[in-house]
């Protein structure tokens, strides 16, 4: 069996843990694992790592890369030009699939949610892969409240392992929901299996759009292919399509008040990552690297970052993306980077921002470089406090060992490399007119970078 794991979400609804460059599918919220590393391992349990394909985009390629080497599961990635919502991803994967093997049977996961991978989802995949002889098949977790905020699937006639669909509903008001918990609905997991030669079959029937733009190169389908969910592109219109109930522990972590139904509480039914000290405090949701202390609060999320501090109620926090809304109309990097920011070379962290200065800390992994480059606005000071740096500065190459210093003047070529087998740190203080990202000319690069 062969799997597709979409990685190509921004996770905006957990901000401001998540945000566009490191979203949620990325970040270890349940100790040292990324949902991201827990989906590959799930699909580990029936396809060989040559066997998994993941589709994300060129934000995330890297962190996509980074993540498979911590493992040690080197998968296929494939790399979206831009995000078309999840037909085109998994026509992508799909297509390249059936290139290496035409009978494949696919199996097809997302990378954000939290599934327990119990005998009753080996059960359930094992059906579902029967049932790819004739259909295309989505799996329904068995709802345990009448949740609003997932779309629902209605079971039809049986079928051996599961159902034919019978409708595919929206979110639900209370009521409604509640009606669908008692009728045996299902909530849509935006889990599949397919053969691979029925699923492209049915797109050229009911998505012939999309199959004819990737006729051309990837670039170019995906200029031409329209931006459209498999539900709404596929799965509602095919009359081949069947759900597979799935019983076990499930959650698309979709808001903090989702994430906070599946972390662990202390005795007064707070959930609490970091420190947290009160005298009456109840049933809140708690993120921080700090002390946090509160009085005749509870029932409340507290979300507290390096640059940002979120605050609501907990169950409102559904309405955390018209936050993060407001900052795009606004072009504030706050939705898009932590003060953390990720690079396929390490990771450089902002430390102390003003209108002439900018100080970093930059962390150079083992046996990796930054792009050889130039500034034309700004000169860079590199106190090198951990490890060992061969630093490029204009036409001299040379080493800089821990407790020492280069200057690099604006407009000078430069280059720091990391030739030793432990993290090399680095205080990076810049000054000049104009301290942005954009002010970077790369002349070479390892990663090939634009």
């Amino acid at each position: 069996m062969y799997t597709i794991i979409l990685a190509g979400g921004f996770g905006t609804r957990l901000f401001p843990l998540s945000r566009s460059s490191y979203p949620k599918q990325f970040i270890p919220l349940f100790g040292e694992i990324s949902l991201f590393q827990k989906a590959v391992f799930r699909a580990s349990l029936f396809s060989k790592p040559e066997e998994i394909f993941v589709v994300t985009n060129d934000a995330h390629k890297f962190l996509v890369g980074d993540q498979l080497n911590q493992i040690n599961i080197p998968c296929n990635v494939l790399e979206e030009p831009c995000g078309k919502n999840t037909l085109p991803a998994i026509t992508y994967a799909a297509l390249k699939i059936h290139e290496i093997d035409n009978n494949a049977i696919i199996l097809v996961l997302s990378s954000d949610q939290l599934l327990d991978e119990t005998e009753a989802y080996n059960k359930a995949i094992k059906d579902a892969e029967i049932l790819t002889e004739k259909y295309i098949v989505t799996f329904g977790i068995v709802p345990t409240t009448p949740h609003t905020g997932y779309g629902y699937i209605q079971p039809g006639d049986k079928l051996e392992g599961g159902y034919k669909v019978s409708a595919f509903v929206e979110k639900p008001d209370k009521l409604t929901a509640e009606k669908y918990l008692h009728e045996g609905y299902l909530w849509n997991a935006g889990i599949f299996c397919f053969s691979a030669n029925s699923f492209l079959d049915e797109c050229r029937k009911y998505a012939p759009d999309i199959i004819n733009a990737f006729g051309h190169d990837v670039a170019k389908a995906y200029e031409l292919t329209p931006k459209i969910s498999i539900d709404y592109g596929l799965l509602e219109k095919t009359r081949n399509v069947a759900v597979v109930p799935l019983s076990t522990s499930w959650n698309d972590l979709g808001s903090f008040e989702a994430l906070y139904s599946v972390s662990d509480k202390d005795n007064e039914g707070n959930a609490v990552n970091g420190e947290y000290i009160t005298p009456d405090g109840k049933n809140n949701i708690i993120v921080s690297d700090k002390l946090i202390s509160t009085i005749g609060i509870s029932d409340m999320a507290i979300i507290d970052t390096a640059d940002v501090l979120m605050i609501c109620p907990k169950n409102q926090t559904q309405k955390i993306g018209e936050i993060t809304e407001l900052l795009r109309q606004k072009n504030d990097d706050r939705v898009v980077n932590h003060t953390t920011v990720h690079r396929p070379w390490g990771t450089y962290t902002t430390l102390l921002r003003s209108n002439t200065f900018l100080i970093k800390k930059l962390v150079v992994t083992p046996h990796k470089r930054i792009s050889l480059q130039y500034h034309n606005h700004r000169s860079e000071h590199w106190v090198v406090v951990g490890g060992l740096a061969e630093v490029t500065n204009g036409d001299k190459i040379f080493l800089v060992k821990t407790g020492e210093s280069t200057f690099v003047p604006a407009g000078t070529i430069h280059r720091l490399a990391n030739p030793g087998d432990v993290p090399l740190e680095v205080i990076e203080v810049q000054n000049g007119d104009y301290l942005d990202e954009s002010d970077i000319f790369r002349c070479q690069d390892d990663f090939h970078r634009e």
